[in-house]
């Protein structure tokens, strides 16, 4: 049977079938055309100027406050947003991909036009740029280490609900063998060492006794809060030379840490961030191109297929299990150890499901986790900015951005995602 594709004003000729055409997806457009229409609201309710310091962005020269006329200023970032959305709607008509970056530029124009808005007209508030970043980067820091442990542990096919539980079992043995060592650098053994303890737990009923991954990730989550708080209640009360406030002193990289605003944002920070960039650039490379993450995605996908050929499943499940949880009790290191804070309860917050949330956002992807890391990280720190520099906004609403935005995530609205296949599933 012949094929043809559809001519408008032409009949098909008898017995030849259309070609199936592809329904627009409007999702990309709608959402690019919502934040620039935000974009020139903010510009045109804009007026005065807006003081912006950069402060810190490098020792190479001053680099001091400037003023900004607000509105012109946001009719310019309009515009820039205003012109990649008529890209994304004319790519959208025309059934073609929407490469990310233009989303990325009405959603940058949007934030800049709402920082402006912000301190326009204030005399006494002042937009602190290099601290805003370097204040993402930061609370981006456990989000990448628990997104991480998702993506290692769900390639392989075990669910891992359980990152909040090692993120906060991570915070207190950090805190508790830096205090014994007397170093906040021993701090870096302990908390990975509590992340992988729990972790072995949820391999062993999930793995061997093949439970149900929810529910034992709950099950761990709860554990994990109930033995850090009781033992915060009664040992570390009694005991304040196991809960002392010992911190990671920061390492500035030569040369590259006075880049101007880069440099002081990402070269001059604890040896826990660099720890992150090594494990992201190291896991995106192994995860794709060597036979360790081929054989951790064959069983996460097709585990069957992978016994036929001699691959361990439920060992490579075992293995990424504990690494996984070895790389979130790493990031719950961040809580205590690198923050210089002694152990609280319920340090985590919930930043372990934030962190599922952007690894789904990352589609179980290391380089995509991080991106998606670093959004909720600067969401999180625009709270507390704009709360310093007296935000109208009441902090509150500024607060809840980062859950709003990981509602939308899980919800589906950033758009289709395929978890792996067999995850979830026991094997044999």
């Amino acid at each position: 049977m012949s094929t043809q594709t559809a001519v408008p004003g032409v009949a098909p000729q008898a017995g030849a079938t259309q070609d199936i055409v592809a329904p627009v997806q409007w999702r990309d457009p709608i959402v690019s055309a919502i934040m620039a229409v935000l974009t020139l609201v903010l510009a045109i309710s804009s007026h005065g100027l807006s003081r912006v310091t950069f402060t810190g962005a490098t020792s190479w020269f001053t680099m001091g406050e400037i003023s900004v006329p607000a509105q012109p200023a946001g009719l310019v970032l309009t515009a820039a947003a205003a012109a990649a959305t008529a890209v994304v709607w004319a790519r959208a008509v025309r059934r073609q991909h929407v490469p990310g970056w233009l989303l990325g530029v009405t959603g940058v124009a949007f934030v800049a036009a709402f920082l402006l808005w912000t301190v326009a007209d204030k005399t006494s508030a002042v937009l602190p740029v290099v601290s805003l970043l370097a204040g993402g980067l930061m609370f981006a820091t456990p989000l990448v280490f628990g997104a991480l442990s998702g993506v290692v542990c769900e390639r392989s096919g075990v669910i891992n609900i359980a990152i909040e539980g090692q993120l906060l079992f991570g915070a207190f043995l950090g805190a508790v063998v830096a205090s014994v060592a007397g170093s906040a650098w021993w701090g870096l053994i302990g908390a990975p060492i509590a992340g992988m303890a729990l972790a072995a737990l949820l391999a062993l009923f999930t793995i061997k006794y093949r439970a149900d991954h929810i529910i034992i990730g709950v099950v761990l989550n709860m554990l994990a809060l109930g033995v850090t708080s009781f033992l915060y209640s009664t040992v570390l009360k009694s005991n304040p030379g196991l809960n002392q406030t010992l911190s990671l002193n920061k390492i500035g990289i030569p040369v590259l840490k006075d880049i101007p605003v880069i440099g002081p944002v990402l070269f001059n920070q604890t040896i826990l961030v660099y720890l992150m960039y090594a494990a992201v650039a190291v896991l995106q490379f192994m995860v794709f191109n060597s036979r360790w993450g081929l054989r951790m995605r064959a069983s996460g996908e097709h585990p069957r297929a992978a016994d036929t050929v001699g691959i361990a499943v439920n060992r490579i499940r075992w293995h990424n299990v504990l690494l996984g949880g070895a790389l979130a009790g790493l990031g719950g290191a961040f809580f205590t150890i690198n923050q210089g804070l002694a152990f609280s309860k319920d340090m985590a917050a919930g930043n372990g499901f934030i962190a599922l949330a952007a690894m789904i956002l990352g589609r179980w992807n290391p380089t995509g986790a991080l991106a998606a890391s670093l959004l909720f990280g600067f969401a999180t720190n625009l709270g507390a900015v704009m709360q310093a520099v007296g935000a109208d906004v009441p902090s509150q609403f500024l607060l809840m951005i980062p859950y709003l935005v990981t509602i939308l995530a899980v919800a589906g609205f950033v758009g289709a995602v395929r978890a792996p296949a067999m995850e979830g599933k026991p094997y044999p």
